[in-house]
């Protein structure tokens, strides 16, 4: 039974009805069920109102909002370097991304000079939380099909990862780590060393990869012609980052429109035309590998040198001048209880997270705190393509869409 999508689900329930009655033809009738807020599949607190004609979709409606937390009216009433507690908070899966997404907008207000070191060291863990990102998507969504094997796997080079955060912040996530004009603090001592040992070992680890999943008949079966978005549909519904990929867009931030030093990085842009579930699962594989490229090519460059804007309107001063310098002493205190104060003005920066297009839009009205923030993330946007990815497939089908667009909940409900 095809559905007029001017009527309501209920109106042709009503109607199949009639139907059996008059003509005593059997008539199916459709069904309404809710997935989630809390169910595994969804990977958060995300509920979708799903109709079906038997095992097939005819409407999807995704409601959010069960995870609101206020993020952008807090920032208001945050100072600026204040604000680094919740950004990271917004994306837990890729909170460097959100951290890098927000120190660049607050920069480009106050016109920091951020050190070269610092420039790299940012590129460096933004792109190793990248990766780390796709191995939390890829173990779980293959998880979601019913294959265990293959999350054992990724979340083994995860923890190696999440133990190279923790050597550099202290902890496993929400790192809070960048600062408005460059880094909270360098590097520890051993980390350049083991953060190379990672990077030569991770080919090996795609190997086994592609060999448990990427090439099993099971897996393509399950994925190839499932959810297919058109990249007309894609570019319509706000479609970003790998899931645009996958349908033919080759749009990344990276290169559309470099920022932090992306413009001196070689490293390519995965494609594909096919858009379907396959599709935005094999792009995010095959940007393991350009990730580890630009990850190796940062710590290539990591020349030592500072890693804070020295203008200290911006940034603390060194804690031994604290000793010596009562002028220290006093640019301490002021930064610490005011904050710094940029120019009346409006800033934002595209950045390209794990999930698609992120930039803060700031405004400042001169004061110590935004006058006003506004987050551009991915996930709401890719969320709405969902209906369009389901609606005319399977049910079952279902969790592949979803765990192919790769929702992260706190950022869609901030």
């Amino acid at each position: 039974m095809k559905l007029d999508r001017g009527r309501t689900a209920v109106q042709e329930m009503g109607r199949g009805a009639l139907a059996h009655e008059e003509t005593g033809e059997f008539e199916t009738k459709l069904m309404r069920i809710n997935v989630g807020p809390q169910h595994p599949s969804t990977h958060g607190v995300l509920r979708l109102v799903v109709d079906l004609d038997g095992e097939r979709i005819v409407r999807l409606t995704p409601q959010i909002g069960y995870l609101h937390t206020g993020f952008e009216k807090t920032m208001e009433n945050r100072t600026y370097q204040q604000v680094v507690t919740y950004s990271n908070r917004m994306d837990y899966a890729h909170s460097f991304g959100h951290d890098l997404a927000y120190v660049l907008s607050a920069e480009q207000l106050v016109g920091a000079k951020v050190p070269e070191r610092a420039q790299r060291v940012r590129v460096l863990l933004t792109e190793l939380n990248r990766m780390a990102s796709h191995l939390l998507f890829l173990g779980t969504g293959i998880l979601d099909m019913g294959a265990l094997t293959l999350f054992f796997y990724t979340m083994r080079e995860r923890e190696r990862i999440l133990q190279l955060f923790e050597m550099v912040t202290g902890v496993r996530m929400n790192y809070g780590y960048f600062r408005v004009g460059g880094l909270s603090y360098d590097l520890p001592e051993g980390f350049e060393e083991k953060a190379r040992a990672f990077l030569d070992d991770f080919p090996k680890m795609l190997e086994q990869y592609a060999d448990m999943f990427a090439k099993n008949d099971i897996f393509v079966n399950r994925t190839k012609g499932i959810g297919v978005i058109e990249p007309e549909v894609a570019i319509a519904n706000g479609l970003t980052g790998p899931s645009l990929r996958a349908s033919g867009i080759a749009l990344d931030q990276r290169k559309a429109a470099p920022y932090s030093g992306y413009e001196d990085y070689d490293f390519d842009v995965p494609t594909s035309t096919a858009g379907d579930g396959n599709a935005r699962i094999m792009v995010r594989f095959a940007e393991f590998e350009q990730s580890a490229k630009i990850c190796r090519q940062a710590l290539d460059r990591l020349e030592p040198g500072p890693i804070k804007d020295p203008d200290r309107r911006i940034s603390l001063p060194p804690r031994s001048e604290l000793e010596t310098s009562m002028e220290a002493v006093i640019f301490h205190f002021k930064l610490v209880t005011e904050g710094f104060h940029p120019p009346r003005a409006e800033s934002y920066v595209a950045t390209e997270s794990a999930r698609g297009e992120l930039g803060y839009h700031l405004v400042s009205d001169g004061g110590s705190m935004p006058y006003r923030g506004k987050i551009r993330g991915p996930r709401l946007d890719n969320l709405q393509s969902l209906e369009a990815a389901c609606v005319g497939g399977l049910f079952a089908d279902m969790v592949v869409n979803i765990a192919s667009i790769d929702p992260v909940m706190g950022d869609v409900d901030k």
